[in-house]
């Protein structure tokens, strides 16, 4: 590895273990790639891992190296490991006892169980100079090693943070250190570890015969933070955070596999004498590691602007080979013109094998899984849906990394607003998401739905595990963000919402922002306070819901009648006029109060019609809507209302009769829980009910007849 990419790196003890124990000799493989001439991250855990694969066992032995620095202004005296696999250990892991062992619809077979042993960690003393090797390869993974150093497997313990309870859970270690940590130090521990992947795959990472995926299979660090270590249990109900480093990776599979992985392959693979080849991938400013191989798959490649592509995908799939890397050339080009450079040179789309679903729909930096079947129309873009979801991923779960263990709809919610975009200016305007058979549905609507089937349980901003209940996670997850975010793109522009978007990738790359920072990005840029806004839709449950309640129209009677106290001198004619005195609605006074007279004494005075609009706020979500009223002499009036009182009415003196009136007529809310009361006619034609209901009818058998469309979000969980 470069000099300029491992410094402080305490490596010097490695080559005397290379010489001791006879392992293969590092100058075998070549030097990695210089990728970025500065780091683009404070590389904090820094991981050189060198793993081999038994294909018949499904087990993995792996070596080491961590290098891990303290940039707090605190010293620690421990480290905090996440043991992700441990999530599938048993039917007591914090995992399991919330999933009931179903994740997405995928079950973990009876003798499936994953899980992760430390044999052996130990601190290494520290480096006599800051002298690095330019690259190194760690002992054979089959070699147990007596590194010197201090031991630190014997005080080594599990801890469950966030359910104390669940004692039985493991997937949270905690090591005590001989010696603190200063701020600005670093240290060095050596892990010898044996992992069992699950099988089937299960919730994103797992075997199905001769496939596999890897994912969240290592010793991985936490977080250190200011006020201590952010390392939370494996929850059903939440991803991962983790800071950014140097990996190196050495992964050892049978000489026939095909590997795709995290980074850049580097150089061809060594051939070994047993049948096996090791495979050498190296990638800078990542916060993780996810690898896959087969012996099966076929490759396809291509090109978006300066990013190269490689899919991988399942022989019976081979049809639908160059419609992945197509779907991955329109997610790149789309994320780089619209929010900023995507910095890394590769992307790798995969392609999971039949009975291995449990690893789709899911991001690792520049490798992703997409999700198809045999045969799927091109008509139904779930295939391109997925990969532009999962590749958004590198920016909101990457290149930003938030924490989606507390903040989830930082990365998830985000993502869903961002494909909801491309996959409209892509592939609509209409039927952008599947537009097959004369059915068209938009990817928005398909969030709506989802949103509709449980909008107020829960605010947004939660603990992933502290949701009311899984659908309310996967809703505020991602469906209510998305058109959270929606709404606030059509109240301020496409253009004005573009510049918010860039701005927070460029101001936070890199830097685990929150969800204060993204609102205060967003003020900035746009020059108003929209705390109003995300006050409401972060940390309320609050349904939007504005209605037409009442519309109609009459005859303007000149005055009659004694005791008019009142000077016609004193009004002015309006164009229109506002709101009627409350409790007066209808009345010979509150006609008066808003309307301009007729002089009774003109036989020749033009007839007038009197109208009105009552609009009522339902829900406790206050937002700005616009009110379209038409006439039917064609003149058509728009008004706005702040949206903030309970409800609001509008008068109207026109030689035309009130035809209709709709709020937010061009359905730039798309966050309005309620469509169906958005409009109402002064008259309202029975050709039209029945149209309305036969649409309704249609959908609902739509949709009772496919089940599983109700369930297309679980690929983004």
């Amino acid at each position: 590895m470069p000099h300029n990419t491992m410094k402080k790196r305490n490596c010097w003890w490695l080559w005397i273990l290379l010489i001791a124990f006879g392992a293969a000799q590092p100058q075998q493989f070549d030097k990695p790639p210089v990728l970025f001439k500065e780091p683009l991250s404070p590389r904090i855990a820094n991981y050189d891992i060198d793993v081999r694969l038994d294909p018949q066992t499904k087990m993995i032995q792996g070596k080491q190296l961590l290098t891990w620095k303290n940039t707090t202004a605190n010293e620690t005296a421990e480290l905090q490991f996440h043991l992700y696999l441990n999530g599938f250990r048993n039917n007591r892991s914090t995992f399991m006892i919330e999933s009931g062992g179903r994740h997405r619809g995928n079950k973990i077979d009876r003798q499936g169980w994953g899980f992760i042993e430390i044999n052996q960690m130990t601190l290494l003393p520290a480096a006599s100079s800051d002298a690095v090797p330019n690259y190194i390869q760690l002992p054979n993974p089959e070699t147990r090693l007596e590194v010197p150093g201090e031991d630190l497997t014997a005080d080594m313990g599990f801890i469950q943070p966030d359910n104390p309870e669940h004692i039985h859970d493991k997937t949270v270690l905690r090591v005590p250190l001989p010696r603190m940590v200063k701020p600005g130090e670093s240290v060095s521990v050596y892990v010898d570890f044996t992992a069992k992947l699950p099988e089937p795959p299960f919730a994103r990472t797992g075997a199905k015969e001769e496939y596999f995926f890897v994912g969240q299979w290592f010793p991985k660090v936490g977080v250190l933070e200011e006020d201590g270590w952010n390392c939370h249990q494996f929850h059903l109900n939440s991803e991962f955070f983790a800071d950014y480093g140097v990996y190196n990776v050495w992964i050892t599979v049978p000489q026939a596999n095909i590997v795709g992985a995290t980074g850049l392959q580097v150089g061809q693979p060594l051939v070994n004498d047993d049948g096996s080849a090791t495979h050498y991938y190296h990638a800078e400013d990542v916060h993780d590691f996810a690898w896959t191989t087969s012996p099966e798959y076929l490759e396809f490649k291509g090109k978006a602007q300066d990013v190269e592509i490689r899919a991988l995908v399942q022989p019976d799939h081979r049809e639908q080979g160059a419609r992945h890397v197509e779907a991955a050339r329109v997610a790149i080009e789309y994320f780089q013109n619209w929010y900023g450079d995507y910095p890394y040179p590769n992307l790798t789309v995969i392609d999971p094998r039949r009975g291995a679903e449990g690893s789709g729909g899911m991001e690792y930096p520049t490798l992703i899984t997409a999700g198809t079947n045999y045969g799927m129309p091109e008509g139904v873009r779930l295939p391109e849906m997925v990969i532009i979801h999962e590749f958004g991923h590198n920016y909101w779960y990457h290149l930003l990394a938030s924490n989606e263990f507390e903040e989830s709809w930082l990365d998830e919610g985000i993502n869903t607003y961002t494909e909801i975009q491309i996959m409209n200016d892509q592939y609509g305007p209409r039927g952008d998401f599947i537009d097959f058979l004369g059915v068209q549905v938009n990817d928005r609507e398909y969030q709506r739905l989802v949103y509709l089937l449980l909008p107020d349980a829960d605010p947004m901003l939660r603990n992933a595990w502290d949701y009311y209940s899984n659908m309310s996670y996967a809703i505020n997850s991602y469906a209510r963000p998305g058109l959270v975010l929606s709404t606030l793109h059509n109240y301020l522009g496409q253009e004005k919402m573009l510049e918010v978007m860039r701005a927070y990738v460029a101001r936070w790359r890199f830097k685990h922002p929150t969800s204060r920072d993204f609102i205060n990005t967003a003020s900035d840029v746009v020059g108003e306070d929209l705390s109003w806004f995300f006050d409401q839709a972060l940390y309320g449950n609050g349904v939007l819901d504005y209605s037409v309640d009442r519309v109609f129209t009459r005859v303007y009677e000149p005055d009659r009648g004694v005791d008019f106290d009142y000077n016609p001198a004193e009004f002015v004619h309006p164009a229109h006029a506002g709101e009627s005195p409350p409790g007066m609605e209808d009345s010979l006074a509150d006609s008066l109060a808003e309307i301009t007279p007729v002089d009774s004494s003109d036989a020749d005075a033009e007839k007038r019609y009197y109208s009105g609009v009552n609009l009522r706020r339902l829900g406790e979500f206050k937002f700005p809507v616009e009110l379209r009223v038409e006439f039917e002499d064609g003149e058509v009036i728009r008004e706005t209302w702040d949206g903030k009182d309970l409800w609001k009415k509008f008068r109207y003196l026109k030689p035309a009769r009130l035809v209709s009136a709709s709020v937010d007529p061009d359905n730039k809310v798309v966050m309005d829980a309620n469509f169906t009361n958005n409009s109402k006619v002064v008259e309202p034609a029975a050709a039209g009910i029945n149209k309305l209901s036969v649409r309704w009818l249609f959908w609902m058998q739509f949709l009772l007849d496919q089940p599983e469309f109700l369930n297309l979000f679980s690929f983004f969980l």
